[in-house]
Formats: structure tokens, C-alpha cells, sequence
């Protein structure tokens, strides 16, 4: 996401940043430059407007022409007004009510209102520790009532049944009864999509609404959809007092325009970001972080926090113990770092973090550590015996082909993988011979998969 956006900011920001003194001239034509670029990122013009004029009115100012650097206090203030522009940060939705919480999401179809219900369903069970029920009001969408039971089962919840003949006030009504004789916490109501904002539409979630009365209101928005969300956005919030925003697809190579429009438009805070397609893919909204990424300074606080979150510490801290004694790393050791690796959405989503001057050396990596080639990996490994995983050198040409088979890839593969994987093997005995790797492993034991992602890892 703000590929494009992050591109053109940093080409408006660069002539600045090595200035000795700034002048109004120079600092008005970057802002224009600025400007430019977030209309092309399709953020709506009043939020443009105010914008640009609230950057230029302290650039002007003594902060800037009174600093030592003043391009980077020129970035500076940058980066501070487009976390302003996305609000405040997150702490999840306000639960403090009466039980059962009703939390209704509504938006356009195609948004990823089911996908995100899901998602919060599971961020509500693990990070909150609520017990929650689902429903579904869809009922032009009969899939989207077996999506939701899915998702309800896949993450923990509970699912309230309904049927395609049903009123969806009366599909709701009975959900909330049921959320209430069986002491839910949280009812998470999925409301009916439309292509387009029609009467109809917000006739029904206003029936919704004044039926059930949620707590929270959340409306689910496409980061992809430029303008449109934007003006969905304003017809929804006038039909049902929204109280948030969860904006979806944000790892789409999206323009990132509705990121920077909706809290401006609708006045409400965005709560969370869904960065993916599994049900674990969903952040608290942090515009000091996102405005990072966009400024091309990265979210390495971020990369952490997911890397501690969803790293298996015990199997780090085993395979650090195992290395720092000098026992040699095997490919099933390989098959569970490739493992966390999918798990964190693969390499690419992991590099969006990471600094712009870093993203350009591991740009072929990204390119070759996809989703899919992660899987045909642990393919690989799994089509050998436990015997081949420990001893990788036993594997000759006719293990090879029979391996090959077995994963249903070509025998090239199976030997680059090999390759890859005596040169790993290599560079941690020299590490380990010097006494460096004892060292990292001491103090990166538990936070990083080791191997993972360095010089001579795998998948280059």
C-alpha cells in the first residue's frame, strides 16, 4: 500500500532534504509537488486542501527557517500532519457496556465485511478474551451466511444460524437474544453489501440500527477504491453515526488515497487495518506508524511486534540452544523457519516495513520468497524421509528424483533448495567457529526465526 504515494513524496522531498535554507519559493514549490502527489494517490481534494495549507503555514514559520537542517525539519512536519490528518491512534473498539456488546459492520460489497468480521472475531477472542457470537443479515448473499459460519468456526466464535428467507431485522433480533441467554460478550453483526450506495441499503441498516441498537458501528472500507469509499463513507455515516472504521486490503498495491480521506470526512477514527488475507491479519490503526511507511522511513516497531506475536518462541529458542552448541542446523529446522515465514504473511510483507534504503537491496528476495514458492519448499521437504532431513547429504540424484516426484516440482528445484541449504549451513558453522552466532543468538533468541532472512537464507 502507497507504493505510488511513497514514491512521489519522497521524490517532492528530496530536494529539500539537503538544503542549507529554505525559502518561501522552494518551500511552495515542494508543497505543490506535494500536493500533486496525494491528488494522484486519490485523496479527496478538501482533504488536500487542508493539508497542504496546514504544512505550508508551519514551514514557513521559525521552526523551519530557524533550524540547523531545515529539510529534515521541513520532513519533519510533513510526517507529523499526516499522522494528525489520520487521527489517533487505536485501542481497539470501547466494550465497556452491557453485555452483549453488539458491534454491527456495515459497507459496500466487495469491501471485506465478511473477511473483517472474521478477523475481529478472532482479535476479540485472543487479544481481548471476550466470548463472541457471529451472525449474518445477508440474506441476498446466501455464501456470504456459510462465509460467515466458516470464519466463525476457522477462529473460535460462535454462529448463529439464519436462513435466506428471513427478515434480516428479525435474523438480527433473535441473534441478540441468543447472545444474551448464552452470556456472549460481543455480537459481531455482518450487515448486506450493496454495489452501490441505494435507498433501499440504508433504509434496511437503519431498521438494523434502531432494532438492535450497536454499541459500535464500524464501516468497513476497500483501501482500493479511491473516491468511491470516500463518498460511501459520507452516505453511511449520515444513516448511522458511525463510531469507526476498518479499512481493508491495506497490503493491495493500492493508491492509499481512502486512508488519508475518511478520517478527515467522516470525523471518525479508524480502529483497524486488515494487512492480509488470514484471519490474523489485522492491526490496531497507528497513523504515526502508516505515515512512516508512507515518508518511506518504514514500521520497524511494527515488523517487531509481529515477528514477537507470531514467531514460535520455544522452537526459536530450542533452535538457538541447538546452533550455539554446535549441532548442525537440518532441514526440518529449514521446514520451520519456512514455516513462521508463511505464517507472517511471507517475505514481502515483511520487507513493506522495513525502510525504503533497505527495500531496494531485498527487492529480489521479495520477488522469489512469495507465498507460493514458500509452499513449494516445505513441499520439497516434506517429501523427504526424516532420515534425508538430517542427513541432506545422503540425497543422491536418485533421491533427488524421487523427492522431485513426490512434491511435484521439477529436479531443479529440489536442487537449488539443497544448494541454498549447504550454504546456510556453511555460514553458520564460520559463525559459529568465531563465536558471533552465540552472541546474536543470545540476544535475538525468541524474537527473529534464525536464518531466516539474512545473506545466504534461502530462496535467493
Amino acid at each position: 500500500m502507497f507504493d505510488r504515494l511513497t514514491a512521489s513524496l519522497s521524490s517532492a522531498l528530496k530536494s529539500l532534504s539537503g538544503r542549507g535554507r529554505l525559502t518561501e519559493d522552494n518551500i511552495s514549490d515542494t508543497v505543490r509537488e506535494v500536493r500533486l502527489a496525494l491528488l494522484d494517490a486519490d485523496v479527496a481534494l478538501p482533504v488536500v486542501k487542508s493539508f497542504t495549507d496546514a504544512v505550508k503555514a508551519r514551514a514557513v514559520g521559525v521552526e523551519v527557517t530557524k533550524s540547523l537542517t531545515p529539510g529534515q525539519a521541513f520532513i519533519k512536519i510533513v510526517h507529523e500532519e499526516l499522522t494528525a490528518l489520520m487521527g489517533e491512534s487505536s485501542t481497539g473498539l470501547n466494550l465497556r457496556a452491557q453485555r452483549p456488546v453488539v458491534v454491527m459492520l456495515a459497507g459496500l460489497q466487495g469491501a471485506g465485511k465478511t473477511t473483517s468480521a472474521g478477523k475481529l472475531a478472532r482479535w476479540l477472542i485472543e487479544k481481548q478474551k471476550k466470548k463472541v457470537l457471529m451472525v449474518s443479515t445477508d440474506v441476498y448473499r446466501p455464501a456470504a451466511i456459510l462465509q460467515l459460519k466458516t470464519l466463525a468456526e476457522q477462529v473460535g466464535a460462535g454462529f448463529a444460524p439464519a436462513l435466506a428467507t428471513e427478515a434480516p431485522v428479525a435474523i438480527a433480533g433473535r441473534a441478540l437474544t441468543e447472545a444474551t441467554l448464552q452470556a456472549y460478550d460481543v455480537l459481531l453483526l455482518d450487515t448486506a453489501g450493496r454495489l452501490h450506495v441505494d435507498a433501499d441499503m440504508m433504509a434496511e441498516v437503519r431498521q438494523l440500527e434502531a432494532a438492535i441498537q450497536p454499541h459500535e458501528r464500524l464501516f468497513v472500507v476497500d483501501s482500493m477504491a479511491g473516491q468511491d469509499a470516500v463518498n460511501a463513507a459520507k452516505a453511511f455515516n449520515e444513516a448511522l453515526s458511525l463510531t469507526g472504521v476498518i479499512l481493508t486490503k491495506a497490503d493491495g498495491d493500492a493508491r492509499g488515497g481512502a486512508a488519508l480521506s475518511v478520517r478527515h470526512v467522516t470525523g471518525k477514527p479508524i480502529l483497524f487495518v486488515g494487512t492480509g488475507e488470514k484471519s490474523d491479519a489485522l492491526e490496531l490503526f497507528q497513523p504515526e506508524r502508516i505515515a512512516s511507511r508512507i515518508l518511506g522511513m518504514g514500521d520497524v516497531l511494527s515488523l517487531v511486534e509481529q515477528v514477537q506475536d507470531q514467531v514460535d518462541q520455544e522452537k526459536a529458542e530450542k533452535l538457538a540452544k541447538k546452533i550455539s552448541k554446535g549441532k548442525s542446523f537440518d532441514l526440518t529446522d529449514l521446514r520451520d523457519q519456512l514455516s513462521q515465514l508463511e505464517s507472517m504473511g511471507g517475505m514481502a510483507a515483511l520487507l513493506d516495513k522495513l525502510p525504503a534504503q533497505y527495500q531496494a537491496g531485498a527487492a529480489a528476495a521479495a520477488g522469489t520468497v512469495n507465498a507460493k514458492n514458500l509452499k513449494r519448499q516445505m513441499g520439497i521437504i516434506d517429501s523427504m524421509t526424516p532420515r534425508e532431513r538430517r542427513r541432506p547429504e545422503m540425497i543422491d540424484n536418485s533421491r533427488k528424483r524421487r523427492i522431485a516426484n513426490g512434491a511435484g516440482v521439477p529436479l531443479p528445484e529440489v536442487n537449488r533448495l539443497l544448494k541454498q541449504f549447504d550454504q546456510m549451513q556453511k555460514t553458520m558453522k564460520k559463525m559459529v567457529k568465531g563465536g558471533m552466532l552465540k552472541n546474536m543468538m543470545r540476544g535475538m533468541a525468541g524474537r527473529m526465526p534464525p536464518g531466516g532472512f539474512g545473506p545466504g537464507g534461502f530462496g535467493r
